[in-house]
């Protein structure tokens, strides 16, 4: 039986707007919101036009209703100046990133949530307890961000180059976290992302966005560059108004971006006005307001990477995963980091992990 939210997450998830899909189809644009509504079922004709103009499965329109990750529920960055379409493909990710977390759920036993959730802390108190709670020193850099989330729980998932609009965004469902990370940045900036985002999971919790303070974004930049760059560690390493030059060397040590550093000394009182801003036009000078020249690798996931290793052990290819899913393999990559590939065809880099998450088969899983 055709599924109309089925309809809406497809179109979604292809940033297209109801107008623009009619218009594909040679539809009127009420035809396409009776469809999605349910008040009006499409022709198989029609159907299969809609199948091919998103490019999904004509199946996926028939697998059970899905209850659609909601803007509510989200911790967007820059919501008001975020647009529709960029929005509601996000919001499409996120759901299709559940359901592919289900199935994974089903065949392997994951890390279980080990966030806390300090709602009445300060946002630099809360990053020291997550720290000291996930057992990393007072003066250690943080490990690679996407591993020690994803070993605490976390499900860690990837949005589609196209959706460069969209920085990384965060929610809870069904007691489980969920980060969704923008792989087009630096290395360094999505470590920060990634930060930030365990900031939005720790400071505000389980409640969605619409209850959350008015400076929620601040607080969890807060947390984030506490977390990377704790304060201790910062006037260990760093001089008092370092130049630029030292902030270049320092910033090495925790794998963060020359800005998020300055901010950081500034933000701790080692810096005086004159030199911070020095620093700041220096920096802009040498591209770092826009990149980070000579930048570390992208972190990526390491849970999604062992399960499709394991799934490949057990004679499950991606297209049979795919098929499940009833999408593409394509779409399936574009969710986790391009692992897909990855895990067929040979090692990894193994550097910089931290203990491995728990990642077991779960007897009797299915195939």
């Amino acid at each position: 039986m055709f599924t109309p939210s089925r309809l809406a997450l497809a179109r979604k998830r292809r940033g297209m707007s109801a107008a623009e899909l009619a218009r594909r189809i040679e539809k009127s644009t009420q035809s396409v919101s009776n469809y999605e509504c349910g008040r009006q079922k499409p022709s198989e004709e029609t159907l299969a036009r809609i199948a091919s103009e998103l490019e999904f499965p004509l199946t996926f329109f028939f697998r059970p209703p899905v209850e659609h990750v909601m803007e509510n529920q989200v911790s967007f960055r820059a919501r008001t100046k975020l647009l529709a379409g960029p929005r509601d493909a996000a919001l499409a990710t996120a759901t299709l990133a559940f359901e592919l977390n289900c199935l994974i759920d089903a065949r392997f036993r994951l890390p279980e949530a080990n966030v806390p959730t300090l709602e009445r802390h300060r946002p630099e108190q809360a990053a020291e307890f997550v720290r000291a709670k996930w057992g990393i020193g007072e003066l250690s850099p943080a490990p690679n961000m996407v591993h020690l989330l994803e070993a605490n729980g976390v499900r860690v998932f990837s949005l589609a180059p196209e959706h460069g609009d969209v920085d990384a965004f965060s929610f809870w469902r069904g007691g489980i976290p969920f980060v969704v990370l923008n792989t087009l940045k630096s290395g360094e900036r999505g470590r920060f992302d990634a930060a930030h985002e365990l900031g939005h999971l720790v400071l505000h919790g389980h409640n969605g966005c619409t209850t959350w303070p008015k400076d929620s974004e601040r607080e969890a930049n807060q947390f984030a560059s506490a977390f990377l760059m704790p304060r201790m560690s910062v006037r260990s390493r760093v001089p008092n108004n370092p130049t630029t030059d030292q902030v270049l060397r320092a910033k090495q040590h925790w794998r963060v971006a020359a800005l998020a550093l300055t901010y950081r000394v500034n933000d701790i009182g080692m810096f005086s006005e004159w030199n911070y801003r020095r620093c700041l036009i220096e920096l802009g000078k040498l591209g770092y307001r826009i990149g980070e020249p000579g930048g570390i690798r992208r972190e990526t996931s390491q849970v999604l990477d062992k399960v499709f290793r394991g799934l490949r052990k057990q004679g499950i290819s991606p297209t049979q995963i795919a098929a499940e899913l009833d999408t593409s393999v394509e779409d399936l990559s574009m969710l986790v980091f391009g692992l897909v590939m990855t895990a067929f065809e040979g090692t990894r880099d193994e550097s910089l992990r931290p203990e491995r998450p728990n990642l077991k088969l779960v007897a009797g899983g299915r195939r």
